[in-house]
């Protein structure tokens, strides 16, 4: 492994080229940028750096909606235990769910963001957001906003709640108790939904991103109705509806872990997580079969998004990070979050990807500089064949 005196960290040999991206990002952002990258090559760590002040290694940030990777990982190991059936209706794990036109959802269809259940009418408040049961509740007797199956918008705050829900009632368990257990206690991944008070101190806040008179102009020419599809998803209906990026610098939220939003980790724990879904790590063997893996990374939603209002794609739980990243191999799944993270597995070429920042970028969503990084990654273990 190799030294850097501006990014902190290694990588392995062949792999320089995502440092020197790494420092690129550092000095076009200024200094005050903060994040972590981190990688796995067939199991083992090729990259591990950071920049930026008081971050370190060891620091944990919000993961935002990186967190549904690793809640929709436990519901891909249920499946592949014969748990959950991704065929089954969800009415049949949660019956109070089979009304209000929702008799005939399935498994993969709430996984895929085609229930139509993107928020409450009403909103929900901070502490109400912060806890899957109390989502769950609410939505599980409304009425869908589409008829399910007939389009997909992406869930954005609640199908963690609405996945975890489907898990509770078919083992008695929570998500975020199956992920400390069968993930992060097992495979030692620094990845929390729900943080210890013992880990409180790694936690490094959040900051929101930077507001420029165009960007503001930009946000203004964009900005919907808060009761539009895109304002219930994001609880904009709610009147107390904190920003976004403040969302894990709650208390509440890093206590509870919510599946959808609310978990907190470190680039280690992100590329931990995935590399041990699909690759032999530290002599343990991966979490999911091939066909398990597949099975999740497969496309299912694709097209115009009624939330997001662009063209996005799907998996069972997780993007289809391929069609984000074409570089990457088919197959590839994952999940980002608002405030810049971004994590994945790609199978085909067997890495696994974490990346944090602590400021929120601009747009919201996977930061910009992962797609340079990445291909540096893609294009430096290629070399190596």
């Amino acid at each position: 492994m190799t030294e850097h005196s501006a990014i902190q960290g290694t990588v392995a040999d062949g792999f320089e080229p995502v440092r020197a991206e790494f420092a690129a990002a550092a000095a076009a952002e200024g200094g005050d940028y903060a994040a972590q990258v981190v990688a796995y090559r067939h199991g083992e760590q090729v990259v591990d750096l950071w920049t930026g002040p008081e971050i370190t290694a060891d620091s944990l940030l919000g993961a935002y909606s990186a967190s549904k990777g690793a809640a929709h990982l436990v519901v891909a190991l249920l499946v592949q235990d014969g748990v959950l059936d991704l065929d089954q209706k969800v009415g049949r794990y949660w019956p109070e769910f089979a009304v209000e036109g929702k008799d005939d959802v399935l498994l993969r269809d709430l996984l895929s963001h085609r229930a139509g259940l993107v928020g409450a009418d009403a909103g929900f408040t901070l502490d109400e957001l912060a806890d899957d049961r109390t989502v769950a509740e609410r939505l599980g007797r409304q009425r869908p906003y589409w008829r399910p199956g007939s389009a997909f918008g992406y869930h954005a705050l609640v199908v963690g709640a609405l996945s975890g829900e489907v898990v509770r009632r078919a083992t008695g368990r929570t998500v975020q108790e199956h992920f400390a257990e069968r993930v992060r206690d097992a495979y030692e991944v620094d990845f929390h939904l729900g943080l210890p008070a013992a880990q409180e101190p790694r936690y490094l806040s959040a900051q929101p991103a930077v507001a420029t008179p165009e960007r503001l102009a930009a946000l203004a020419a964009r900005a919907t109705s808060p009761h539009s599809l895109p304002g219930i998803a994001f609880n904009r209906n709610h009147p107390d509806n904190p920003e976004l990026w403040k969302l894990p610098n709650f208390p509440v939220v890093r206590t509870l872990g919510p599946a959808s939003l609310g978990g907190v980790a470190s680039a280690r724990g992100l590329a931990r997580m995935y590399a041990t879904a699909i690759s032999r790590v530290d002599g343990r063997a991966p979490l999911l079969k091939p066909g398990t893996a597949a099975a999740f990374a497969q496309i299912h939603s694709i097209g115009y998004d009624l939330v997001n209002r662009e063209q996005k794609a799907f998996a069972v739980g997780f993007h289809a990070t391929s069609e984000v990243y074409p570089v990457l191999g088919q197959g590839a799944f994952g999940h980002s979050g608002a405030g810049g993270q971004q994590a994945f597995a790609d199978p085909r070429h067997g890495l696994a990807y974490g990346f944090t920042r602590r400021r929120f970028p601009f747009p919201n969503g996977p930061a910009p500089e992962n797609e340079r990084l990445i291909r540096a990654l893609v294009a430096s273990s290629e070399a190596l064949r």
